[in-house]
């Protein structure tokens, strides 16, 4: 029984640590496409996005939510973005990395580093009234879950070993 819930737990992090990967090379690109994209060309997609309706209603709530974040990211939010994307990233695909290979003291770190993100992407949404923020912290958190499980059974294994 107790070999059965540790594979399942070992699957579900490579799993978790998979979507992180790829989450956090997602914000990197994003990041860097964000930085060659001129302002106005946001506006433009933006712009031709509503005109199709894609989005519902051009006055319907979440049509105003995107042309408040669009307003947002011409107003200056575009430097915030492409640095926190980038540093979220960057430092993700260093975590997932570190923890795949089973270095043992990254398991403490990821979980003190997305606890920091966590803090940061809520207080984040509470001043900007960012939708997307809350959900990356959840995931965060359900990350952090994932890597105590795995880091607790890895140290318990290491120290039946002994």
């Amino acid at each position: 029984m107790e070999f059965s819930v540790a594979m399942r737990t070992a699957r579900l992090f490579r799993v978790a640590m998979l979507v992180k990967g790829i989450d956090g090379a997602a914000e990197l690109i994003v990041a860097m496409v964000l930085l060659l994209v001129s302002t106005a060309t946001v506006h433009q997609l933006v712009a031709d996005v509503l005109a199709r309706d894609l989005l519902g209603s051009a006055d319907g709530r979440l049509a105003r939510h995107v042309v408040t974040i669009t307003d947002g990211f011409a107003a200056g939010n575009r430097t915030f973005a492409v640095v926190y994307l980038a540093l979220h990233g960057v430092v993700k695909l260093a975590l997932v990395l570190a923890l795949l290979r089973r270095w043992v003291p990254a398991y403490p770190l990821a979980i003190a580093v997305l606890g920091a993100f966590v803090v940061y992407e809520v207080y984040r949404a509470t001043r900007t009234g960012s939708i997307l923020l809350p959900v990356l912290a959840v995931l965060d958190i359900a990350i952090i879950v994932l890597i105590v499980r795995e880091y607790r059974l890895l140290r318990a294994s290491a120290t039946h070993r002994r």
